[in-house]
């Protein structure tokens, strides 16, 4: 079976120019000295788990910094990185004295390199590639050497360039073959033509993104090599330079403004983590979690490569003033590349809050309560928050449209306040622990619900998956440990069992100019068994098959995270609530193991992690062709998956029925993730657990 093509394609062409700039201000030796001097100060006092800086840890962070600098390895020839390699047990060292040697001999040598690799480019792209020559390359730089000299570092630029030309080469004869079908008047390009016009749009992406890296400081560079050093001690822990400091929203990092949608930077890749519901990309619904963004294009202008960019500069291609088009090239989970096109528009709060549906089943009624994040807002008088949502959502729920059950919708949702969380747990329990909360060499404090109310005390089930983190790890946890609901969804949740603080460096130096932030690991979270949630997450009590399912999504595939511990459980007493909790998950599962779809659906996920590891690229025009088709026919196999369809039909509960009828923006929001709920299988199920549990009559909720 011929294998996926590679659109990791375009990272050849851009992936490890992030870095490339020339200078617009003066270095400053002296507060560069107090900025790692303050950091190391700062990450060996204050870190929940701080690591020796030691010779160990000096060449985790050469190695590093290295691959930062030079991911894709047509930079640095294999001379520099043997002279860079002195330093290689010597950073600590360096650290700890407020030494920058090996940080300016490598950003130095950077900068010189860099500029030889102008030449090569315009060079190569000067002339026609060969696209009739049989040839692969595998893109695993990890297992590639650095160039001995510049014959091999121009061989390996060919190839790379050849690759990215080939991906655009495909696109134009794509587009022009769709318009033939069309119009058949259509004016044909050779495939000189196409080739060429694919060779000039490789070659002004470079000029472009030179052209934009070009305006980038000293201050970009030095704090790469500070997050080298951040990233030693954990995935969270993060310095943020003067200009990012300013950026930085602590509840909304990474969020793409315009489109409605969150991001992290993945490797080379910029990767979307989270669509804002209600934004533009959620109605639009091309947009998924996990799609890397490849290319930005604004409007019917040409598209810039993004991959290797730092995420805030990714940022500002992305954003823009709502009414515009933005079109983003993006990589699919299943390997493919598509263009979608999104009209950016402001990102209404107002979706972002609980919202809840009413479905029949039997003649039924049960509620799905989406929660998006944990919110909460201390700015308003009279602050809005998720528990105080929660609780009115499900009051009327209860008391208007009568439901037998509650399923709560986690999935995607990667946390926010912590006390949100607990007093949303509290509104399932009389009372008790929910969390514990440790820092570093103390006791863990216990975090207790205190409020004797409980708002619902009927069957309960929580659907997560493998974006579920933080918070709705914690509120996850408590349900299960206290066994008040069932835990459907991914194996496990994301694992992020850690609290980070941000950490104005200013505030604790006194010194003249802007030293920027650090983002710092603080904390750490355990269940109220004792069991921390970190790597290991939340595991679901009926677990079922996803996309995600084998691929490295989670905090466990972060690199240099915490690890798993455990402390003394907190004192609380299981509840006994319900007649059949055993004999409803394992229902559950024997009809999940049985059932054609969520087979389809594992099939799919096992295919969809292949396709991630196949990094061969076929560079003969031809046999790139057939991989691409036969990727396609491949993947109609699993069609199937999006048209299901169930039985189920959601409506809006009868508060929100005045302003359904009266603003037509709502409504077709409401219709569009009423529509979404009839087609998810996981949904489906999970009203199926929800309609057999039965509540005890007797000693219904006992006081812990």
């Amino acid at each position: 079976m011929k294998k996926n093509y590679k659109i990791i394609i375009t990272l050849i062409l851009l992936a490890g120019l992030f870095l490339g700039f020339q200078n617009k201000s003066e270095p400053d030796p002296e507060k560069d000295k107090v900025l790692i001097s303050l950091i190391r100060f700062a990450l060996q006092k204050g870190h929940y788990q701080p690591t020796k800086i030691n010779d160990e840890f000096s060449e985790k962070v050469f190695n590093d910094f290295i691959k930062s600098v030079d991911p894709t390895k047509r930079f640095f020839y294999q001379k520099d990185i043997d002279e860079f390699s002195q330093y290689k047990y010597l950073i600590d060292d360096q650290i700890k004295n407020e030494d920058l040697t090996f940080f300016y001999l490598v950003y130095n040598k950077y900068v010189k390199r860099l500029k030889d690799a102008e030449n090569i480019y315009k060079e190569i792209l000067a002339n026609p590639f060969d696209f009739s020559k049989r040839d692969t390359f595998l893109i695993d730089y990890d297992k590639k050497p650095f160039p001995k000299n510049k014959n091999e570092m121009i061989a390996l630029w060919h190839k790379q360039l050849k690759v990215s030309t080939l991906s655009r080469l495909y696109e134009k004869e794509s587009f022009q073959e769709k318009q033939l079908k069309n119009d058949k008047n259509y004016p044909v390009k050779s495939f000189n033509k196409l080739e060429s016009e694919a060779r000039e749009g490789t070659k002004k992406s470079l000029d472009d993104f030179y052209d934009f890296m070009d305006d980038l400081e000293e201050e970009d560079w030095f704090s790469i090599f500070i997050n080298s050093i951040t990233l030693g001690f954990d995935p969270h822990t993060s310095y943020f330079a003067p200009k990012d400091k300013k950026k930085f929203d602590i509840n909304m990092a990474g969020k793409l403004e315009g489109i409605g949608a969150r991001l992290r930077k993945k490797d080379e890749y910029t990767t979307v983590v989270e669509l804002i519901s209600g934004g533009p990309a959620w109605r639009g619904g091309e947009l998924e979690v996990g799609d890397a963004i490849l290319k930005v294009a604004q409007g019917d202008g040409d598209p810039i490569d993004i991959i290797g960019m730092r995420l805030d500069d990714a940022i500002e291609f992305i954003k823009g003033k709502k009414g515009t088009e933005v079109n983003l090239t993006v990589l699919k989970l299943d390997g493919s590349i598509k263009v979608i096109s999104i009209v950016r528009d402001i990102v209404e709060l107002e979706e972002t809050f609980v919202k809840s549906s009413v479905v029949k089943m039997n003649n039924r009624n049960f509620g799905v309560i989406n929660l998006p994040k944990f919110y909460i807002d201390f700015s308003e008088k009279n602050y809005r928050n998720s528990a105080t949502d929660m609780e009115k959502e499900i009051k009327r729920l209860k008391e208007q449209e009568n439901v037998e059950g509650l399923l709560i919708d986690l999935r995607d949702n990667g946390g926010g306040s912590l006390k949100t969380a607990i007093e949303i747990a509290g509104l399932f329990i009389k009372d008790g622990p929910v969390v514990q909360v440790k820092y570093r060499g103390e006791k863990p404090i216990v975090k207790s619900d205190k409020n004797n109310k409980i708002q619902w005390e009927g069957p309960l089930v929580i659907l997560v998956n493998e974006l579920s983190a933080s918070a709705s790890e914690i509120f996850a946890a408590a349900m299960q440990d206290y066994r008040r609901a069932v835990i459907i969804g991914s194996k496990q949740s994301f694992g992020k069992g850690t609290v980070q603080n941000l950490l104005p460096l200013n505030n604790y130096y006194n010194y003249p100019k802007d030293l920027g932030a650090l983002k710092m690991t603080i904390q750490k979270f355990y269940r109220i068994n004792g069991g921390s949630t970190q790597l290991k997450g939340v595991k679901s009590d009926i677990s079922v098959p996803d996309k995600y399912t084998y691929l490295d999504i989670g905090e466990r595939d972060e690199k240099n995270p915490l690890p798993w511990d455990k402390v003394e459980p907190a004192k609380y007493t299981p509840l006994d609530i319900y007649e059949n909790f055993t004999t409803v998950v394992n229902n559950a599962k024997e009809r999940i193991y049985s059932d054609p779809q969520f087979k389809l659906i594992d099939e799919n996920a096992k295919w969809l992690r292949e396709s991630r590891d196949d990094k061969t690229v076929y560079l003969a025009y031809e046999d790139y062709k057939d991989d691409i088709l036969t990727r396609e026919e491949e993947s109609k196999k699993f069609e199937p998956i999006s048209d299901y369809k169930s039985n189920l039909d959601f409506t809006s509960p009868k508060y929100e029925m005045p302003k359904v009828e009266n603003d037509s923006i709502f409504a077709k929001k409401r219709e569009i993730w009423h529509n979404n709920l009839k087609k998810d299988i996981y949904v489906d199920e999970a009203i199926n657990v929800l309609s057999e549990l039965k509540v005890r009559k007797k000693n219904l909720l006992v006081k812990n």
